[in-house]
């Protein structure tokens, strides 16, 4: 087997850290939420068009007109996914607000349920009660902070499962496209749908200080380019269920960022409930990755 040029492991980790950047880029800017996301999604498609015109835009002819619709419903639901993640970034801490956004395996577990009529395990139905149970501890804990702490809570909830839509609605043009054209597409839907979000409500799109821009552009290239290149790249050397788990690390990454740089402390319910959280997850994938390996041996 061909061997690797870096440690897929450290690519992995390097992969995990940027996109653990995400929400101090977004906690230093002083642009409104849709403008950081509107910018994120523009400059990574500015970055993109070079690569997708000379490799991959003969792949357009194999999309259909229902393609093209469920792309730009996948765009809107990420485009809302960023506006409230970064919104609630305004309202509670990273760490709550990252731990929460990882709570996207279960959403999108209960998704599949409903939409595609997958079978639920009794592990999945315990492993999502422990992540529920350290979610409540999480909002318990910044409700007695303050009311606007919980708040944010809810929003990075609404978030998880306007994310978790995305990846649903789009995963049938994903099994017939490549991984570059598909992100291209979508990227490009999210940009137009945020544009249009802020034409509405009368954002102003460029009277922002020359810090903001280069946080704009660090959001596109190391979280979005850098950070989601390294884990697509690591799939050709690790399992799928191994990134998973790595990702589950992004609230940890996210919070020490956040400490060392924007002097963010956690407190102990933050500690035991994200901790919870993880648990619930980690049990979840787990639980997955075996049900997986029993269907490709025919059990």
């Amino acid at each position: 087997m061909e061997q690797p040029r870096i440690n897929p492991y450290v690519a992995l980790a390097i992969g995990v850290l940027a996109v653990s950047a995400s929400a101090i880029f977004v906690k230093l800017t002083t642009a409104p939420s849709g403008v950081i996301a509107f910018y994120r999604m523009f400059f990574t498609v500015l970055l993109m068009t070079p690569l997708f015109l000379l490799k991959y835009s003969s792949e357009l002819r194999l999309i259909t007109k229902r393609d093209w619709l469920y792309s730009a419903i996948a765009g809107i639901f990420l485009a809302f996914h960023f506006i409230l993640w970064f919104e609630s970034l305004n309202y509670t801490s990273v760490a709550s607000s990252t731990v929460l956004v990882t709570l996207q395996p279960l959403f999108a577990f209960v998704g599949t349920y409903y939409f595609f009529k997958e079978k639920i395990s009794s592990k999945a139905i315990v492993s999502g009660v422990i992540a529920i149970v350290g979610s409540i501890i999480i909002s318990w804990g910044d409700f007695q902070i303050s009311g606007s702490a919980l708040f944010g809570d809810i929003l990075s909830l609404i978030a998880c499962a306007l994310v978790t839509a995305y990846l649903l609605v789009g995963q049938t043009l994903r099994k017939r496209i490549s991984l570059i054209t598909y992100t291209f597409i979508i990227y490009s839907m999210s940009a137009i749908t945020l544009f249009i979000y802020l034409l509405i409500v009368d954002a102003p799109l460029f009277s922002y200080p020359a810090s903001d821009w280069m946080y704009f552009l660090l959001l596109a290239l190391i979280p979005n380019l850098l950070g989601h290149t390294l884990f697509n790249w690591s799939l050709k050397w690790l399992s799928t269920s191994t990134i998973s788990m790595a990702i589950l690390f992004e609230p940890v990454g996210a919070t020490i960022l956040a400490f060392y740089i924007l002097d963010e402390y956690v407190i102990w319910s933050q500690i035991l409930g994200g901790f919870v959280v993880m648990v619930g997850i980690s049990l979840f994938l787990l639980d997955e990755r075996k049900i997986k390996q029993l269907k490709q041996r025919g059990v």
